[in-house]
């Protein structure tokens, strides 16, 4: 069942960081954008654990998942960007 939790937990924070973040470098459908949340909710509770936010084993909530799905995209952003500079 926390799987399935994750899963639409991170759809969410990555449709929130999709209309949150400009740009039109951003990964497009259903799939990328689920990707993309729970990235961004693995990248939040790492971040937290590190900082002491978060207890060892303790997730990121949906807001840290968001936090962590607009950090993600816009690495995304700026790697694409330099991708396509030749």
């Amino acid at each position: 069942m926390s799987i399935l939790w994750t899963i639409i937990v991170g759809f969410v924070a990555g449709v929130v960081a999709k209309f949150l973040t400009p740009g039109s470098n951003e990964p497009a459908g259903f799939v990328l954008t689920t990707i993309l949340g729970i990235v961004g909710a693995f990248v939040a509770s790492y971040l937290g654990q590190a900082l002491g936010w978060y207890a060892p084993g303790e997730g990121a909530g949906i807001i840290g998942a968001i936090v962590g799905a607009v950090i993600v995209l816009m690495v995304w952003a700026f790697l694409s960007k330099r991708g396509n500079t030749v």
